[in-house]
């Protein structure tokens, strides 16, 4: 653990020890926030040519049509009840697919749309994209309280609310209901897994960006722990699902928020099969300035089951987002790309 982990840990049991539970509850909620530093890229020289791969290369997402449509919505299920922006273009497919974005902490589902121009690669694709937003009654910073063993169930809390304001959605815009995809930024990425696994076969594939493991923490201290150190050897890794569940991971090596070191757990989660799957792994440099190795899962017939992306000197932003939005690591692959590839094209 590093020192500056240790000493938060330790002035957060202090007042908690001494009845001090709201500046404790505090204390770790700013740990939790999201806006880490960026960390400045590699300077290590590369020898490799250049890539000509478009997965990797930078690609700017088509203009969005005037006439899509930006929609405001709340929905409540149970005692919960959340905003939500819903985008529709202006020309859907017959059943068109559903892409759930969940956005990290200190964001709303406007600025994750802002960041990652998934609207304008929805025009393009003819897909519906969902972002709700979370409640800052719910959590102060903005961030889905992922960690919290009552938002890690199928009848309750915002596991619960979100799969159903999915179906909702799917059903009322005839969304296709094999179709429906999730995906989530840090918070967002941690809590698109607890959907995944409280909600077996709502969703046809996940896609993690900088994310945390499912079921490996389960109050704020040890979600901060896993955060700064990344699973143990003492934690168990969870399954997703039984037959395991198609996953695409994007993670920089340089995060200072998220150890990189969970990205692996995530694709063992999501696995969680008896095939024996083939790896393929390339390193490249992507048109924005930073290495990527991917790591592909292959089944016997050649089907990619797992993506890992893993972005060297990369910090934690979304990477090909916007550079004029909040939290965004313009250098490097374009992670709304290459996971609407992974969706559409492959599940």
């Amino acid at each position: 653990m590093n020192d500056t982990l240790q000493t938060i840990l330790e002035h957060a049991m202090h007042l908690g020890r001494a009845g001090r539970l709201t500046a404790a509850a505090e204390l770790i909620q700013r740990e939790l926030g999201w806006a880490a530093p960026r960390t400045a890229p590699s300077a290590a020289t590369d020898t490799r040519s250049p890539l000509i791969d478009a997965d990797f290369e930078a690609t700017e997402p088509p203009a969005t049509s005037a006439s899509g449509q930006f929609l405001h919505g709340r929905y409540s299920h149970g005692n919960e009840t959340r905003d939500y922006r819903l985008y529709r273009p202006a020309h859907l497919r017959t059943a068109p697919p559903l892409i759930v974005m969940l956005h990290g902490c200190q964001q709303d589902g406007e600025e994750l749309a802002r960041l990652t121009r998934c609207n304008q690669w929805a025009d393009a694709q003819g897909c519906i994209v969902l972002y709700p937003s979370q409640s800052r009654l719910a959590n102060p910073t903005g961030c889905w309280n992922w960690f919290a063993p009552e938002h890690q169930r199928a009848d309750q809390g915002e596991a619960a609310v979100l799969a159903a304001l999915t179906r909702e959605i799917a059903a009322r815009h005839g969304a296709d209901p094999q179709r429906l995809y999730v995906a989530g930024l840090s918070a967002g990425g941690a809590m698109a897994l607890n959907l995944v696994a409280t909600h077996p076969g709502l969703f046809a594939a996940v896609a993690v960006h900088s994310g945390l493991p499912y079921g490996l923490a389960h109050d704020q201290l040890s979600a901060l722990t896993l955060m700064h150190q990344g699973p143990s050897g003492g934690h168990v890794p969870l399954t997703l699902a039984e037959n395991g569940v198609p996953i695409i991971v994007f993670q920089g090596d340089a995060d200072l928020r998220v150890n990189p070191l969970n990205a692996s757990w995530i694709i063992e989660q999501a696995l969680n099969t008896a095939d024996t799957l083939h790896q393929e792994r390339e390193t490249r440099r992507a048109a924005g300035g930073l290495d990527v190795t991917r790591t592909r899962y292959l089944t016997a017939s050649g089907t990619a089951c797992a993506e890992l992306w893993m972005i060297h000197g990369g910090g934690h932003g979304w990477f090909g987002g916007d550079p004029a939005a909040a939290f965004a690591e313009p250098k490097g692959p374009d992670a709304t790309e290459a996971l609407l590839r992974f969706f559409l094209a492959e599940h």
